[in-house]
Order: C-alpha cells, then structure tokens, then sequence
C-alpha cells in the first residue's frame, strides 16, 4: 500500500470524513515526534501499511497512535487510543527536569519561554523551603515537580486521568519524593480541603482559557492560603478572578508579570 492512497481528499478531513485532526507534538530538547491521527469512525483500513509509509517518508517520527472521536469537533481527542507506533509518548526536558508527555496531557509548546515563566513566578513566591504548596490544574506535573526542589512539599490536582498518571511517571522519572498527584476537580478538591481545616501556604494555578472555576476561588477564599500564584494564558478571565479573590480586602495583588509565550 504507498501513501498515496491516503491523501487529503482520500481521508476527506473535517465534517462527516474519517480523519478529524492530526495532532503533532514535538520535545524541544529530546527531538522526540509525536503524530495523533483523530478519526471518527474506528474502521481505519490499511492502517500499519499507512503507519509504515509515513515513517519511510519522515523517520524522525518517534511515536505514532490512532485516536477515535465520534463526538463533537470542538474535542480534539477521543476517548480511546491506539499506539500504532512507538511508546505512545514523547519525553522532553524542560528546568534540568525530564517529563513524560501523552497526547491529551497538557504541556507548553514553547519550552524554552516555560523555563522563563516558571522560574520568574516561583521567583516572585519568595520560597523559604518550609512551604505546603497546592499546585491546580497542574497538567503533567511540570510547575509543581520544578517547585519542589525547593519547597516541604506539593501536592498536583488535575482532572485529566492520562496526565495525572503522566505526572506520576515524571515525578519517579526525576527521583522528586516530596510530590503527590491526585486526579480531582481542583474546586471540588480545595472545598474538601477546606471543610478538613487543611490550608496550604501557597497555592499554585494555571488553569484553562476559562479561568478557575467559581468553586475553586470560593475554596481559595475559605482556606485562605498566605500566598496565591495565578498564571494565566487569558488575561480576560484572569482580571475576572483576580477581582473575585480580591473583593472583601480577602487578597492584595503585589505583582504582575506578563511573559511572551510567542
């Protein structure tokens, strides 16, 4: 079978075609490729024969899988994978760290402006090493695994089971004994917290374009944690919630510091 009977208007990629997406992911240190074909019918004729042509075409690939998506377009992956080439993963190094990363976790795709944003924002927490640190929707575990060479301990909340599991992995993989992950709703996790009288000194977020959840910032208003770290890739949403935590005189905002991600 060559590549040519997979072309574009072959696949009819898009609205009612087999392929949907096609995700590629890239470690900027390790060079390690990931491809993710998104289709929505699970019938993929050929497949291995596909697979094998396009790593003769680009031997640079490391890892490719299938993933199928009946549902709606606005989600990228669907609920089930299949690794028709490789590991399933792609690793990269980002702040002398390594980190496992999979094709739903989430990772920052400018490597080297991450190293700069999260080296600036733990500078600005004034860290002593005594510190109980939350760290919220915290994707593949990167800003907590990082933070904690220099804290007492962390503890990762992430809804998304593949990264939360992903962050497990990058926690062994570094040798870092002072980190948990537990797969939650952050709200849902911090109000538990709360109502247990448990209050960490620094609580550490990064949440999607939407924000933190109202859950979330009512929780972070109940136990009060003497420091918050907000990073954001929406400042619409993050106005919104700093407004939030700020109403009351409950926080004071000390510093701002924009970091171009482009």
């Amino acid at each position: 079978m060559s590549l040519h009977y997979y072309t574009m208007d072959d696949l009819r990629l898009g609205r009612g075609g087999f392929l949907r997406h096609i995700l590629v992911r890239k470690g900027y240190e390790t060079g390690e490729v990931m491809v993710v074909l998104v289709a929505g019918t699970p019938v993929f004729p050929s497949k291995h024969a596909f697979t094998e042509a396009l790593l003769k075409a680009h031997p640079e690939i490391t890892t490719v899988l299938f993933s199928v998506n009946k549902g709606e377009l606005g989600l990228m992956l669907g609920d089930r994978e299949e690794i028709l080439y490789g590991k399933g993963y792609i690793e990269d190094q980002l702040c002398g760290l390594t980190f496992r990363i999979s094709p739903a976790s989430f990772y920052q795709v400018n490597p080297q402006q991450a190293a700069a944003l999260y080296t600036e924002a733990l500078a600005l927490c004034g860290l002593t090493g005594k510190e109980k640190v939350l760290d919220a929707y915290c994707g593949v575990g990167t800003i907590g695994l990082i933070a904690a060479g220099q804290v007492r301990e962390v503890v990762g909340v992430e809804t998304v089971e593949p990264a939360v599991k992903d962050a497990r992995k990058n926690a062994a993989l570094n040798d870092i004994r002072n980190i948990r992950f537990v797969c939650a709703d952050a709200g849902a996790y911090l109000t538990e917290a709360a109502e247990a009288g448990e209050k960490p000194d620094l609580v550490i977020l990064d949440p999607p374009r939407a924000g933190a959840s109202r859950e979330f910032i009512q929780g972070l208003r109940k136990t009060m944690p003497e420091k918050i770290l907000y990073i954001s890739c929406n400042p619409e949403t993050q106005a919104r919630d700093l407004l939030l935590l700020t109403a009351g005189k409950k926080y004071t905002v000390r510093a701002i510091q924009p970091v171009d991600m482009f």
